[in-house]
């Protein structure tokens, strides 16, 4: 028998997988059941009047609710390092865990080529307990060569507008008005969903390097 326990974990990576509903998880039962007792009402509202920005509002509520929780993963905070520049003169870059890629660089997760948004769902565990792939992306690629796959967010909305997690057209725009001094050559995406060991690694041995031979002045981080 499925209690309800169950029901609201189940969203997040398990058999109701949804990814637009995974936050449920770390509600508890309580507020669990406030939640989808308030969204049926405002479901019924929104059917009447055609107006869902109460829906709305009630799901950024309930994300904002989960995702304030303290998470097993915690790190010390770096050093502050001011920025010595104005933003007018800066080489900025940008570092998504967005899951981001340029066609024809598949990162290839597993070995696998062309892994449909689908199959990185199912895979969700597996990457879960992988190290990630670090892409680095042309500053001037075109919008329609940019691909995303990530089994840990729903990537509708980055298809139909990239910027809302990895804003480089954003950003060249900037580059264009002077806003930023420099975008750098290249920047960069992984998938989040990742052994969170591994990833500090691969940070720290493989990624930095490189990414120090950019010369940068700053770094826009953008976590999915």
């Amino acid at each position: 028998m499925t209690t309800f326990d169950d029901f609201k974990n189940a969203f997040s990576y398990g058999e109701r997988n949804n990814l637009n509903f995974k936050f449920l998880a770390h509600l508890n039962e309580a507020e669990a059941a406030d939640f989808l007792e308030e969204l049926l009402f405002l479901t019924g509202e929104y059917l009447n009047s055609g107006k869902g920005e109460k829906l709305t509002a009630h799901l950024v509520k309930g994300q904002k609710l989960a995702y304030s929780k303290p998470s097993k993963f915690t790190y010390q905070d770096g050093p502050f390092t001011p920025l010595t520049k104005k933003t007018s003169q800066a080489r900025i870059g940008l570092l998504t865990s967005s899951g981001h890629f340029v066609a024809g660089d598949d990162p290839k997760p597993f070995g696998l080529s062309n892994m449909t948004q689908e199959e990185a769902i199912k895979k969700i565990n597996q990457f879960l307990r992988e190290k990630p792939t670090l892409s680095a992306i042309p500053k001037n690629t075109p919008t329609d060569e940019l691909r995303v796959r990530h089994g840990g967010y729903d990537i509708s909305g980055a298809q139909t507008d990239p910027g809302t997690v990895f804003p480089l057209e954003n950003l060249r725009l900037m580059e264009e008005r002077g806003v930023i001094g420099e975008l750098a050559p290249a920047v960069h995406s992984f998938v989040g969903a990742c052994a969170q060991g591994a990833l500090k690694k691969e940070i720290e041995r493989v990624w930095m390097p490189s990414i120090r031979e950019l010369k940068l002045d700053a770094m826009l981080l953008i976590p999915v």
